[in-house]
C-alpha cells in the first residue's frame, strides 16, 4: 500500500484521501518521494491548499494501518481547525495512529465501511538508552495511552477507562472491531455499504502512480532503510574504534623503539678489575709465630674476605705463587712442661748471658 494524502475539490466538497503508513519521511517509502505525502508537514502544505477553496464539507477517506502517533494528532488538530464540515469514513484495516485521524469528524460524521475492521492499542516504540532513559521513554508512552483515552471518550460519550481497558487487551495489542463493534464501542457513527461509497466515488490521482505495494512491503522497506541506517552508523563506530587501536599500537612502537635508542647510545660499564686475571692477588698477610690468636683471627677475615672479589683463575694462581709461611723451629714440649712465651724465653736468655760473667 502507498502512503499518500491527496485533495481533490468537486462541488463544494474536498476530498481528502490518506493511506498506508502515517508519519513516515516519503523518501524511505517511495523512489520519487517527492510526489508523495505521508507526514504532517506535507499534509499541511496540501490542507492550505484547502484554505483557498471555498468547501462547505471536507471528506476524508481513510485507508491506513497506522503509524506515528504524532504526525496523527497534528493531522487531528489541523482537520479540526478547517471552518467546514468534516466526515470521516474508514475502509480496510483502520487502525492505531489512523484512528485518531477518524475521531476528527463532526458529530455523527465518523463513517465505517460494514467490510472494514477498527484496531486501538497501547502506544509502542522502539528506542534504545540507559535506564534513566528508557524510564522517560515508559513515562512518555503511558501519557501517550492516557491521552487517546480521554481523545476516544471525548467523541463516543464514554469514559476514559473503557477505553484504557480496551487498548490494554491482549498485552497492549488490543483487539480487531468488526464495524458494528465499532460503533457499538462508540468509536464510529456510522457504517457505510458499498453502494454509497460508489456513489460518492473513491479519490483517484491523474498522475501516474506505482503499482500499489502490501502494507507489509511497506514496513518491510522502512524496517531495512533503517537497518541500513544503524548499521552505517555502527561501521562508523568499528572504524573510529579500530583506528584508536592502531593509533595507540603505533604510540607503544614508537615508545619502545626510542627506549632501544637511548640504551643504545648510554656507555658500557668498565669491567671490575677483579674479574680480570691480569691483576695480581692481595698478598697474604704474614703470620708470625710471634702473633697473639686474637691478631690472627683478625687478619683471616681480611683476607678471607678478598677472596671472592677475585675470579675463580686468579685466585687459583695466587695460591700456586707462594710457600707456606717459614716459622722458626721450636722443641715440642713435654706434657707436663708449661708453653713458655717469648717473653719467658727472652728472661730465660738473659738469665744464662750474666750468669757467665
Amino acid at each position: 500500500m502507498q502512503t499518500k494524502i491527496t485533495i481533490r475539490n468537486e462541488a463544494q466538497t474536498c476530498y481528502i484521501d490518506i493511506e498506508g503508513t502515517i508519519g513516515v519521511e516519503e523518501k524511505h517509502q517511495f523512489e520519487r518521494g517527492e510526489k508523495r505525502v505521508a507526514t504532517f508537514e506535507a499534509f499541511r502544505r496540501e490542507v492550505e491548499r484547502i484554505a483557498g477553496v471555498a468547501a462547505t464539507n471536507v471528506v476524508v477517506n481513510i485507508r491506513s494501518t497506522g503509524g506515528d502517533v504524532n504526525d496523527a494528532l497534528l493531522i487531528y488538530d489541523t482537520l479540526k481547525s478547517l471552518d467546514a464540515r468534516i466526515t470521516t469514513r474508514c475502509y480496510g484495516y483502520t487502525a492505531s495512529a489512523a484512528t485518531i485521524i477518524a475521531q476528527a469528524a463532526d458529530e455523527g460524521q465518523r463513517e465505517i465501511s460494514d467490510n472494514a475492521m477498527y484496531l486501538i492499542h497501547r502506544s509502542t516504540c522502539s528506542t534504545d538508552g540507559n535506564a534513566s532513559s528508557l524510564e522517560s521513554k515508559a513515562e512518555l508512552l503511558r501519557k501517550t495511552d492516557e491521552q487517546l483515552a480521554r481523545l476516544y471518550a471525548e467523541r463516543s460519550g464514554r469514559d476514559a477507562e473503557f477505553f484504557a481497558e480496551l487498548m490494554a487487551e491482549n498485552g497492549g495489542e488490543g483487539r480487531w472491531l468488526t464495524a458494528t463493534e465499532a460503533v457499538e464501542a462508540g468509536l464510529a457513527d456510522t457504517i457505510i455499504d458499498n453502494q454509497s461509497v460508489a456513489s460518492e466515488g473513491l479519490a483517484t490521482d491523474t498522475a501516474p502512480q506505482v503499482k500499489d505495494s502490501t502494507t507489509a512491503g511497506d514496513i518491510v522497506r522502512y524496517l531495512l532503510t533503517r537497518l541500513a541506517y544503524r548499521i552505517e552508523e555502527w561501521i562508523d563506530r568499528l572504524y573510529e574504534k579500530h583506528q584508536a587501536k592502531r593509533e595507540a599500537k603505533r604510540a607503544e612502537k614508537e615508545a619502545k623503539k626510542a627506549e632501544k635508542e637511548a640504551e643504545k647510545s648510554e656507555p658500557e660499564p668498565e669491567q671490575e678489575a677483579a674479574d680480570s686475571p691480569d691483576v695480581a692477588p692481595d698478598v697474604a698477610p704474614d703470620v708470625t709465630p710471634d702473633a697473639s690468636p686474637e691478631q690472627s683471627e683478625e687478619a683471616l677475615p681480611k683476607a678471607t674476605l678478598a677472596a671472592p672479589s677475585r675470579s675463580a683463575i686468579a685466585f687459583d694462581e695466587g695460591q700456586r705463587r707462594y710457600a707456606a709461611t717459614d716459622v722458626k723451629p721450636t722443641e715440642d714440649p713435654s706434657m707436663n712442661q708449661p708453653t713458655a712465651s717469648a717473653n719467658s724465653r727472652a728472661y730465660a736468655d738473659d738469665a744464662r748471658a750474666f750468669g757467665k760473667y
